[in-house]
């Protein structure tokens, strides 16, 4: 879990992810969306793909980057977790 608080402290790691919740899309597409060197997009792709945040697909010479919708998943139930158990305690203390 540690990887996935990592790679999402990054606002531009967010953004990417917030593109491939429209649509899947390649490298290019995804670097047509930000003034930045397509070698920081590759490594910012690396970051969330190490992260399991996304999954690539490589058909020929072309990869296809889409999320991995079952660690978001996971990872929201955390965040749910945490933060139920947070409210709980708060509720118990104020009793």
């Amino acid at each position: 879990m540690k990887d996935v608080w990592n790679a999402l402290a990054d606002p531009t790691r967010r953004e990417i992810l917030t593109l491939l919740q429209k649509k899947d899309l390649t490298a290019g597409e995804i670097c047509a969306n930000f003034n930045l060197s397509g070698a920081t997009v590759s490594h910012h792709l690396k970051i969330l793909r190490e992260a399991e945040l996304i999954l690539a697909q490589k058909e020929k010479q072309t990869i296809t980057y889409r999320l991995n919708t079952t660690v978001f998943q996971d990872f929201l139930k955390t965040i749910v977790q945490l933060f139920g158990q947070s409210q709980e305690e708060e509720n118990y203390e104020t009793e």
